[in-house]
């Protein structure tokens, strides 16, 4: 998963949450308060500290760390991209859509919630603005190829929801209260 935050307490900032084959959970970082920050919502079993650069192209998305290069090409926007594309940030910021879409993503998307624990007594909630298919990838970690798309499974675990199954980049407001 590929973070692109453009507002938090922090600031903005870009950082990687991966999950090896092996199940081995790594946070890519580029500071250690954004590490605090992230892994103080989200799990993992090691944090790297480097610089992460991520490159939003039409018909791509391009990463860029000392340990990770992925490259991956996007195609049209999804059924369920065109049902989320018309709703404004600020009403996808809305922890009572989320409640509402909530019991919808976990039948329709295996894994997918919108709302759950952020840890620490806090609460967190997602709002999709937008899906588009994600047809192709080159990725390289750590000098190793990581061969070709497939679909996520068995799903992330780094917090309360996963990712689609079916590769994508969506577009998500996350809000986090309390």
């Amino acid at each position: 998963m590929v973070g692109v935050w453009d507002t938090s307490p922090l600031g903005s900032f870009a950082d990687v949450m991966l999950e090896r084959a092996d199940g081995h959970r790594v946070l890519l970082a580029p500071s250690p308060e954004v590490a605090g920050f992230v892994s103080g919502t989200y799990s993992f079993d090691a944090t790297t500290i480097e610089p992460v650069e991520v490159r939003v192209r039409t018909g791509r998305v391009e990463v860029r760390t000392p340990s990770l290069t992925l490259t991956a090409t996007l195609g049209r926007r999804t059924a369920l991209g065109w049902l989320l594309h018309g709703i404004p940030r600020g009403v996808a910021a809305s922890p009572l859509l989320s409640a509402v879409t909530d019991p919808v993503a976990r039948v329709v998307l295996r894994g997918v919630r919108t709302r759950g624990s952020a840890g620490q007594g806090r609460r967190e909630f997602y709002g999709a603005t937008d899906v588009r298919a994600v047809t192709a990838v080159t990725a390289r970690l750590d000098g190793v190829d990581l061969g070709t798309l497939t679909p996520v499974d068995p799903p992330a675990r780094f917090g309360f929801s996963s990712t689609p199954r079916r590769p994508s980049l969506t577009e998500v407001v996350t809000t986090i209260v309390g």
